[in-house]
């Protein structure tokens, strides 16, 4: 077999692992978060003033919120159930020293600091889970797409062929997601008044990138032959073209339906999907071809996974549109998110409830198909990894409401009462504040080129493909080149954002 031929026989024919696994591996994230924050407002505590070397701050950054995740997919694999437990221990410890030596300064009854916690305000204006949750997809994906080339990426953990439950199937998924939560029909909330084609009229304009990055990957990946797995998306399609025409069939479809009423229309879209799935010859077509032979002439035929999966991907994003206007509800204090997460917690069981009756009465999850399962697995999921943000958030506010003063980066801000200062409507998207901090945040330079960093992984992935044995590579090159490759994104992205570069013309 050809080089070509090896690479792409070792990411075919691939099952998937658990749901519980997955579960296990989106609480890396937020613990990740919860423990850089923890250890700056540690170091407020012991210097009293805040992290202000860029150098260091980038350093800690990447140590603490990337490098465990490079290591929990590759050789920590194994016992990936145990590393969520020694992070909250971490987290645990760091916080118990924090509230030791915070009670020799002011000690104050610990039921008096929890009824100021559920009492206090936070900044309303802003919901740093949806920025940090829309980085870290991004920074998980860019991590994967290059780690599955890799002999120490389990086989597990990548896309499955059929059918199965693969983290790079969610992280397709949670790509949608996260689109949909800050989509111009979600920003514009507070815009009743606007008329109701302007965000088909504005998407139709934003997605020209996506379609320009779909044909610039195809021209490249046939012009030199890189490996590629057919039956992902087809010989011609890819995930920016689904991404672009489901943003553009979303925003006509919300053009025409009231957008409270988006999850409607997502739960009859996935439906009559999967009806037409499981009563007409349409599976058979996407997985066989037209001749049961799994032909590829003609260009529907070439590409029937990715066009006929647009079907699945639209409800996705429509449910997703839901949470985002959902989520901009105004909450301006801890004791309303609280409710908040009772509300989240509620979904995520009717949602699990509803996957295991989709598997049982219709087929199991499937990407390739992106079928009823599918659908629900992945709003379960991205709904519980935004829980696990918002949780840590939170966390977060309680440990600094012990040390008055301290700061985190992309975390709530604590503000005055309402009463006590100017009210005004909410911004236009759920979006960070841009403060001093934010300078000095790896999550702020991401969030600031999103689409940059991920162009500029898929060129390095291809780049380290191209000049590199991937799979025959043994396990400390492999760390240090998905290491090298993840800071050398990270530093580009570092730089630019503390020069204010925004690399976005359109």
């Amino acid at each position: 077999m050809s080089q070509k031929q090896l690479k792409e026989a070792f990411i075919s024919n691939l099952n998937g692992t658990s749901l519980l696994e997955i579960s296990a591996g989106l609480s890396l994230p937020p613990l990740c978060l919860l423990c850089r924050g923890l250890l700056l407002i540690l170091y407020y505590l012991h210097h009293g003033k805040p992290l202000s070397s860029r150098k260091y701050s980038l350093l800690l950054d990447f140590l603490v919120l990337v490098s465990p995740l490079l290591f929990s997919c590759t050789v920590l694999s194994p016992v990936i159930f145990f590393i969520p437990v020694i992070l909250a221990a971490c987290c645990a410890g760091i916080f118990s020293k924090i509230y030791s030596q915070r009670k020799r300064e002011a000690r104050g009854p610990f039921g008096q600091i929890v009824e100021e916690f559920q009492k206090a305000c936070l900044d309303p204006e802003c919901i740093p889970a949806v920025t940090v949750f829309r980085v870290y997809v991004n920074v998980l994906t860019s991590i994967s797409i290059l780690a599955v080339d890799f002999p120490q990426y389990p086989r597990r953990y990548a896309k499955a062929e059929t059918y199965g439950t693969g983290v790079m199937d969610l992280g397709v998924g949670a790509f949608i997601f996260g689109n949909a939560l800050v989509c111009p029909e979600v920003r514009q909330q507070a815009h009743r008044t606007q008329p109701r084609f302007s965000s088909l009229a504005r998407q139709a304009f934003s997605v020209w990138p996506l379609v320009f990055l779909g044909v610039g990957r195809l021209l490249s990946v046939k012009s030199i032959e890189y490996h590629e797995h057919t039956s992902e998306y087809g010989v011609h399609w890819n995930f920016f073209f689904t991404l672009a025409l489901v943003r553009l069939a979303a925003s006509l479809l919300l053009a025409i339906f009231p957008k409270h009423k988006a999850w409607l229309v997502a739960l009859a879209l996935a439906v009559l999907y999967q009806l037409l799935l499981s009563t007409t010859s349409l599976k058979m077509f996407i997985l066989h071809g037209s001749d049961g032979r799994d032909s590829r002439l003609g260009f529907l035929d070439a590409n029937r996974e990715g066009l006929l999966s647009l079907l699945g991907y639209l409800a996705i994003y429509l449910g997703s549109v839901q949470v985002g206007l959902w989520l901009l509800r105004r909450r301006s204090s801890v004791r309303g998110w609280l409710a908040a997460l009772r509300a989240l917690a509620l979904a995520l069981v009717g949602l699990w409830v509803l996957l295991q009756l989709c598997q049982a009465c219709t087929e199991p999850v499937s990407r390739r198909m992106a079928n009823l399962s599918f659908c629900t697995w992945v709003l379960a999921h991205c709904l519980l990894l935004l829980a696990f943000f918002v949780l840590a958030d939170l966390s977060l506010v309680f440990t600094k409401l012990l040390v008055k003063g301290s700061s985190v980066p992309c975390c709530w801000e604590l503000v005055q009462p309402p009463g006590s200062r100017r009210k005004h409507g909410m911004e236009a998207g759920p979006v960070g504040r841009q403060d001093k901090l934010s300078q000095l945040c790896l999550i702020s330079a991401i969030n600031k080129n999103q689409l940059l960093f991920f162009l500029l992984a898929n060129v390095m992935t291809g780049a380290v493909n191209i000049l590199i044995d991937t799979i025959h590579s043994k396990a400390a090159f492999t760390l240090c080149i998905l290491h090298l490759y993840m800071f050398l994104n990270c530093l580009i992205m570092y730089i630019l954002h503390a020069r204010n570069i925004v690399l976005k013309f359109w």
